[in-house]
């Protein structure tokens, strides 16, 4: 298996998840926190917006045994992979309690060991090389998008303080999801997104997909015209349009109203300026929960491409690592349907003194190879400055 990999089994409640480590879920102005395991399922997500889905009677079943020992809403926590026929990375917690987050931004603690050592994944010559291998295949398929991402490893002195570091992370980054899931290698993902996948609350549902991005900078004025400049973007409106378009298909027959924007809005992270379509419905089926919508959906052209079957084939072919759980999705969901899930970007795994942080970007035929490193580099450095390396 490839560095990046998912390693687990498929069984459905075997813990090999130390039962200290933190489950953590930020959103907004609250907070998700969970610990002690009830139930790991690992089952993959692969139709798991069917209700009859070995994925979703997995849960079904896992809530039910939840509820018959005394717990009125249990949760489920966790992270599904890129590849949903790879095992999912869930867990159904003993306790949680949702708390009110400090409304003051944190100060960024220090002390991060020394690094020892760090490549990337593919390297720069070999990123741009796929780029031009995606953009010579454009001409030759009806693939009209891809998404490609290196992976940076680090190699520190020490173990890494998993604290220290999603300290870092909110320091930097006050909005945004915020999350850490144990993983069963005895590792940790971590990491900020910006990107809101699933929110479903009663029959209301929100998504807010990204694509198109811009990097911001330190003068305000060049900022703004750099944003100005992704506005009004062809490439990027292009690249946006096509993960709209095929969001609002896969949404649309199960929704009862659905609102889309005509036009993507400009949001920004402390890091990049990005597209962005805030879609809001209602649910014809309230009894859907938050996870089968959230699996409706993934992977969207946002991080694999378009048409998807044929995206990630390629993916598979020029990329030299497996994704595992980035550019999945992580959340949670209750027994009673509501949820949020985001895709797993702007993150990390953590594992004794490794990390491995993750970045893509969305490839079209207008695209750069020298532009499109340059992206990656700048989504690196947000979890690279949590980690005390310049990008």
């Amino acid at each position: 298996m490839r560095a990046g990999a998912l390693r687990t089994n498929h069984a459905e409640s075997a813990l090999s998840v130390d039962l200290t480590k933190k489950f953590i879920f930020t959103s907004g102005n609250r907070e998700l926190r969970a610990h002690g395991i009830r139930e790991q399922i690992s089952v993959p997500a692969r139709s798991g917006h069917l209700v009859d889905s070995p994925l979703q009677r997995a849960l079904t079943e896992a809530f039910e045994r939840a509820h018959r020992s005394g717990r009125a809403n249990p949760v489920v926590i966790g992270a599904i992979p890129f590849d949903v026929s790879e095992p999912s990375c869930l867990y159904v917690t003993d306790n949680h309690e949702w708390h009110s987050r400090d409304a003051t931004t944190p100060h960024a603690p220090t002390g991060f060991p020394v690094l020892t050592a760090q490549r990337s994944l593919p390297d720069e010559a070999g990123f741009k090389r796929a780029v031009e291998h995606a953009i010579v295949n454009f001409r030759h398929s009806d693939v009209r998008k891809v998404v490609l991402s290196v992976m940076r490893e680090l190699k520190f002195s020490t173990d890494i303080d998993v604290d220290l570091l999603l300290a870092n992370l909110r320091a930097r980054n006050r909005e945004g999801y915020q999350f850490r899931i144990a993983t069963p290698d005895g590792g940790e993902l971590v990491g900020v997104s910006p990107e809101l996948l699933m929110r479903k609350e009663g029959d209301r549902i929100v998504s807010n997909p990204l694509a198109g991005s811009a990097k911001r900078l330190a003068d305000p004025e060049a900022d703004r015209a750099n944003a100005e400049k992704l506005g009004a973007s062809e490439k990027d409106h292009y690249e946006h349009r096509l993960v709209v378009d095929d969001i609002r298909a896969r949404l649309e027959p199960c929704c009862a109203e659905l609102s889309v924007p005509s036009r993507p809005s400009l949001i920004n992270t402390a890091a990049l300026w990005h597209l962005s379509t805030r879609m809001e419905g209602r649910v014809a089926d309230p009894s859907m929960n938050a996870l089968q919508l959230a699996c409706l959906i993934h992977p969207t052209p946002a991080v694999c491409g378009f048409p998807t079957e044929r995206a990630h084939r390629l993916i598979r072919f020029v990329e030299p690592f497996d994704r595992g759980l980035f550019t999945g999705m992580v959340g949670w969901c209750d027994a009673e349907g509501n949820g949020e899930w985001v895709v797993t970007i702007r993150c990390g795994t953590v594992k004794g003194s490794t990390v491995q942080l993750f970045a893509g970007a969305g490839i079209v035929e207008a695209s750069q190879p020298d532009s499109e490193w340059a992206e990656v580099q700048t989504k690196l450095g947000t979890m690279l400055a949590a980690c005390g390396v310049e990008a």
